[in-house]
């Protein structure tokens, strides 16, 4: 592995138990690496397993199998010894800010918690990291005594964006930070979230619906469907020179701001409806809704491949030198 790799998944995997015995296959060997100060973007569609990676990366879900590697040492994540020591790297920043703050603390409490749960500084040096903490995200000194309820949306996400910094995290795992805020909000988010990486050293996963928001951000983006990674590339190559099919049909339903180009672009429609993952096809998980799948793709999983420099594809019919 290489030095400037902070986090890599290897051969992740995540299953959950449900009715009838049977097993739902949220994460289906993922490998990932996500290197120091960078924005590692995931899209795909609802359902396709981005936030469960993102939360087992952060060891939040414990995997089912497979290895998650921190700064070149593997990560017991089944040991509440090594869960705890990760948990001060590693942050999240939640969906939904109305939801992931708790209402009976102070927003001075909810920032200060994790400094106490580590130990970090005493009582005075943490109200004031939380009054510093707050000039950084936008927001006033004496916001540290209200409650949640009153501020906005974008205020709370702020707040939220305080808190996964408290404790001077490397890693932080930014699961659709925007997508319940209004769209002057977004990019105020967003700017604020690209200042602070560059400022810090932070290094992201960015999980996000918007793919014109991922494309700003993001260093690399990763396409994954039905609980795997589909597609990886940089940002500016994979826009470029779009290779899956999944990521093609994706890619042509964002809009273009101008009229005429939006109007001549010809949309790649997906056919049926996402397998349920419990009961995944047989081969490529694309291969039910995919129009060029062959059938070798009905019979046989598609290894994720580099094809060209950076460039990596889960996909039967794009080979190394044919891209």
């Amino acid at each position: 592995m290489s030095n400037d790799v902070l986090i890599r998944a290897e051969g992740l995997c995540k299953y959950f138990k449900v009715s009838g015995g049977r097993t739902l296959h949220a994460v289906e060997n993922v490998t990932l690496d996500i290197r120091r100060g960078e924005t590692m973007g995931l899209v795909g569609e609802s359902g396709c397993g981005k936030s469960t990676l993102g939360r087992t990366m952060m060891g939040i879900y414990r995997p089912t199998k497979g290895k998650l590697i921190y700064d070149g040492k593997e990560l017991d994540l089944h040991s509440k010894k090594d869960r705890f020591h990760f948990a001060k790297k590693a942050q999240i920043v939640f969906q939904d800010p109305y939801a992931s703050l708790d209402s009976r603390m102070t927003v001075g409490s909810i920032i200060e918690e994790g400094m106490v749960i580590h130990k970090m500084y005493d009582a005075k040096e943490r109200q004031e990291r939380v009054a510093r903490l707050l000039d950084i995200v936008g927001l006033n000194r004496e916001h540290a005594n209200r409650f949640p309820h009153e501020f906005s949306g974008g205020q709370r996400q702020r707040i939220g964006i305080a808190r996964a910094l408290a404790i001077q995290p490397e890693f932080i795992v930014c699961d659709e930070p925007i997508s319940a805020l209004d769209v002057s909000i977004q990019a105020q988010v967003i700017n604020l979230l690209r200042r602070l990486q560059e400022e810090m050293g932070l290094t992201y996963l960015f999980i996000a619906h918007d793919l014109n928001i991922v494309k700003y951000i993001s260093d690399r983006i990763a396409v994954m469907y039905l609980g795997s990674v589909v597609e990886l590339a940089s940002s500016d190559e994979l826009y470029s020179h779009t290779l899956h099919p999944y990521s093609k049909a994706l890619l042509s339903a964002v809009p273009i701001p101008d009229p005429d180009k939006e109007a001549q672009k010809t949309r790649q429609i997906i056919s049926g409806d996402v397998p349920s993952p419990i009961n995944k096809p047989k081969g490529c998980a694309f291969c039910t809704r995919c129009p060029v799948a062959c059938e070798q793709c009905h019979q046989s999983v598609p290894p994720l491949q580099e094809v060209r420099p950076g460039h990596y594809v889960a996909c039967h019919l794009v080979q190394p030198g044919q891209a």
